[in-house]
């Protein structure tokens, strides 16, 4: 069975790990220093987090006794005391063969999830196995740590990738597997990935096996998400402040059977980056931002959409009768 691209290149040291080159540098001076403080790496998904630590875990330990001294559990699966109490607990008691100075490495994900008895069941741990075992929390927030855990780690921010360390990764895989594509192929994967070089992966392994073929139109099939052009149609009509038009193509939208959030969450992207006044997209933003709060509460009817329509025609309309 054909293995994951996300997995077939996944890198392996730290100098091919893509964007959040300060927090990457900081990394190597730790492997190069070999000493390892615990650290809690926060960040969105898909920027590296995880694979940033088994980088480090190898470049500290080698290849040899990466294996044997670097545990990996996660902390969404295992959110409970007794994960930390019996697999924890013992990975740090045990006997490994190390090279001098270093030590074994466990890499705990999604630490955020884990109840607060478990990360105070966890804190007592990192204190008592201090001379033998370091700890990684990997998280998309660090604020749900709790005090004691951030004040004996370092912290490392990583922050969503730009569109053009995406591509760059994105040109390599399509040239290694000689995937066929254009380039609103390409453009359309970054759109929908949003930062996420995991998603964005994923969605060109995806778009490849389904189509043969990366365009346009094949990744938004794909990733199920309504088309920006579309969107940008609804939001022009906004602007212009025809109700009629804008209406039209959100009926279109809601009749292909998209998800509400999924049409807001795409509006959003689009209005932030439309060619408009700011004070004209700091306003939609608002607006769409409430609807959006609104839809997560549940009230995710059709109604909801067209009256946000509604709002957004009338600020164009007020802001053409003010600015004009």
């Amino acid at each position: 069975m054909e293995t994951p691209w996300v997995e077939k290149y996944r890198p392996k040291v730290l100098k091919d790990i893509v964007g959040n080159e300060e927090t990457v540098d900081r990394l190597k001076v730790i492997a190069e220093a070999g000493n390892m403080p615990n650290l809690i790496i926060a960040g969105p998904p898909g920027t590296g987090k995880t694979t940033s630590i088994l980088c480090l875990a190898r470049a500290l330990l080698g290849e040899d006794v990466y294996k044997e001294a670097v545990m990996e559990t996660n902390a969404s699966d295992d959110r409970g005391i007794e994960v930390v109490r019996n697999n924890i607990k013992m990975f740090s008691r045990k006997k490994v063969t190390l090279p001098p100075g270093r030590h074994k490495i466990v890499i705990l994900d999604e630490v955020d999830s884990m109840t607060s008895a478990a990360q105070q069941a966890l804190r007592r741990t990192m204190e008592m196995y201090a001379n033998t075992t370091r700890f990684a929390l990997a998280c998309n927030t660090s604020e749900k740590i709790i005090e004691p855990i951030q004040s004996r780690c370092a912290v490392l921010r990583y922050t969503r990738l730009s569109d053009a360390q995406l591509l760059k990764r994105l040109l390599e895989i399509c040239d290694q597997e000689m995937v066929p594509k254009v380039e609103e192929g390409l453009e359309a994967i970054i759109f929908t990935a949003q930062g996420d070089m995991r998603q964005a992966i994923n969605n060109l392994q995806s778009t490849y096996a389904g189509f043969g073929m990366v365009n346009a139109e094949n990744v938004f099939k794909v990733c199920d998400q309504p088309h920006p052009l579309l969107v940008q149609a609804i939001v022009a009509a906004c602007i212009e402040g025809d109700i009629d038009k804008a209406y039209g193509g959100m009926q279109e939208l809601w009749g292909m059977g998209y998800a509400p959030v999924d049409i807001i969450t795409v509006f959003f992207r689009i209005v932030k980056q439309y060619d408009m006044p700011e004070y004209l997209t700091l306003e939609f933003v608002k607006e769409i931002g409430r609807t959006h709060i609104r839809v997560l509460d549940g009230v995710d009817s059709f109604m909801q959409l067209t009256g946000l329509l509604a709002r957004l025609v009338n600020i164009s309309r007020a802001a053409a009768t003010t600015h004009s």
